[in-house]
């Protein structure tokens, strides 16, 4: 694995142990990202959703870091590693739990739109940022001050993959965020109108 400040990945899901809260794997069908060490963190806490409608969002992972197989196999994760402000403060300030999200695979042969998937957690802070082991470690940041956030993302279905070409193709997808030139980030918005679009395409 690499750090990037443009990227969002997928790391295992904590499970509670007697002495503390560690990343491990248990999938069926899927091989696990190549993570070799484990690390104490803070689980979330998640709260109740609200009663506003959902919002929407498209977010990006390799797919040989974690792909939407990994997301199926494990049923939910934590979206780790993402290094940029703009999208921190989408997933901190913004998303909610019920919120939709596009799984798309990005620096890959193929990228593209894999799956839906939906927050499932307000925001916590992002454990690898205090792993000095982890290539998201951020030395600057302290557990009482962190700068880092994530929420976690529970699988949805996966679909045939709608590649970047055939989004940008797509003149219902002109105006998308994730499509606009120099656009860099990890996540982005997307509308209730590109979203309904999107669900018939993949139905």
């Amino acid at each position: 694995m690499r750090l990037t400040a443009r990227r969002g990945h997928l790391f295992p899901k904590p499970r509670l142990t007697a002495q503390s809260a560690v990343f491990s794997w248990s999938t069926a069908g899927a091989a696990a990202p190549p993570i070799s060490r484990g690390f104490t963190l803070s689980t979330a806490q998640p709260s109740q959703p609200t009663g506003d409608a959902p919002q929407y969002w498209l977010m990006k992972s390799e797919p040989d870091e974690a792909s939407i197989d990994h997301l199926q196999a494990a049923g939910e994760l934590p979206w780790t590693g993402v290094r940029n402000y703009q999208a921190r403060n989408f997933m901190r300030d913004q998303m909610r739990i019920g919120d939709g999200v596009l799984f798309y695979h990005s620096s890959c042969p193929e990228p593209g739109i894999a799956g839906f998937a939906e927050v499932s957690s307000t925001a916590y802070p992002d454990a690898t940022q205090f792993d000095p082991a982890s290539p998201y470690f951020d030395p600057k940041s302290k557990p009482e001050a962190p700068r880092w956030s994530h929420v976690d993302v529970r699988f949805v279905r996966k679909t045939r993959l709608l590649s970047l070409a055939e989004m940008k193709r797509d003149p219902v997808l002109s105006q998308m965020r994730t499509l606009q030139p120099g656009n860099r980030l990890s996540i982005t918005p997307v509308t209730a109108a590109e979203w309904r679009h999107l669900q018939a395409l993949l139905a």
